[in-house]
């Protein structure tokens, strides 16, 4: 027997890898030390930090994959998934510097891995950040025809005293937002049972809501929000930051607060995409699942101190920003109001 008639093409596989080397490349400065096809990626840690901190963080696409293989556009998960693993790190103050993905398949294809690692490096240079190194894996019999999985890994710096950990945060407190372009990376499980199998739309179907097709709205790709905040950065002194994935506004908030403290926000004090009504109307949700699953339009909070907020620009980097809410004096709980 050969490996391959067990599955697994090691030529494609090749193929595949010789083909990204040049994206990967791209993304590379002077402090890339290794080569493509190395064991291990070599970083230097850069110069001028004087207590640097690693902070790293590791994510996937989730089911936002299905929509890809249906649409057979794989160019945007990719930068999904390095922008979503970038915001994970902000939130703490950390400046990414190189990234790692996984992909795994039931069976390679040269061009689909083309076009995700195109959108990994795409993703990674726009966020000055090295693709240094991945795994990717032909697994027959654990994946079926065209399923395959995409995960990351980032790592970042920050120096010792600039990490943003909420320990600062308290009642009086102002929380502003920096919108989303849609579902972004969660939710989907949710979306595709209502607008694939309960509404039995196509991806090419044209949806007067959206104001586009099912796959131009589903795949809109994860905003990366660390212009914004570096530029908002520089003018207010930001206590804290919560990125918006799965568990939505309710759940990732309090992930920042601080004993004694919970929050309030003002329902309304945004602009909530067409998407979510789309979702609400159509799947017949209730408000507190919706709140609880997405993130209604939210991308990222931010919390600053009652001075800050006076000093809080409309936009940072063009990315318009919100006035939501306040911190309360409470047990670590979100009601929108």
């Amino acid at each position: 027997m050969k490996y391959e008639d067990s599955g697994v093409n090691i030529d494609k596989a090749n193929k595949a890898t010789k083909a990204i080397s040049a994206f990967v490349k791209s993304t590379w400065g002077t402090d890339v030390l290794s080569e493509v096809g190395h064991f291990g990626g070599l970083f230097r840690v850069p110069d001028g930090y004087k207590a640097p901190v690693l902070v790293s963080s590791m994510d996937g696409v989730g089911t936002k994959i299905m929509v890809a293989q249906r649409a057979g556009r794989y160019g945007t998960i990719g930068q999904d998934l390095v922008n979503h693993c970038v915001d994970d790190i902000l939130v703490q103050g950390g400046r990414p510097l190189f990234f790692l993905d996984y992909l795994a398949a039931g069976a390679l294809q040269p061009e689909m891995v083309v076009d995700i690692v195109r959108g990994l490096s795409t993703a990674c240079r726009s966020n000055g950040c090295a693709l240094i190194g991945g795994e990717t894996a032909e697994m027959p019999g654990l994946y079926h025809g065209e399923d395959f999985d995409l995960a990351g890994c980032i790592v970042g710096v920050v120096e010792r005293g600039a990490i943003i950990d909420g320990s600062d945060i308290q009642p009086a407190d102002v929380l502003f937002a920096m919108p989303s372009n849609g579902l972004h990376t969660n939710g989907f499980s949710l979306a595709r049972r209502l607008i694939f199998d309960k509404l039995g739309l196509s991806v090419d179907d044209y949806v007067e809501e959206f104001g586009c097709t099912v796959a131009d709205e589903l795949l809109k790709i994860h905003v990366s929000y660390l212009d914004p905040v570096t530029e908002l950065s520089k003018e207010v002194t930001i206590k804290g930051l919560a990125h918006v994935t799965g568990g939505g506004v309710l759940e990732n908030l309090p992930r920042i607060l601080p004993e004694g403290c919970g929050a309030e926000i003002r329902n309304g004090s945004w602009p909530v995409l067409p998407v979510f009504t789309y979702i609400r109307d159509k799947g017949d949700v209730v408000d507190a699942e919706m709140y609880r699953v997405f993130n209604m339009g939210i991308g990222m909070l931010v919390v600053v101190g009652k001075k800050d907020a006076d000093k809080m620009p409309d936009t940072a980097s063009g990315t318009p920003i919100h006035k939501v809410g306040l911190i309360t004096p409470g047990p670590g709980t979100v009601n929108i109001v």
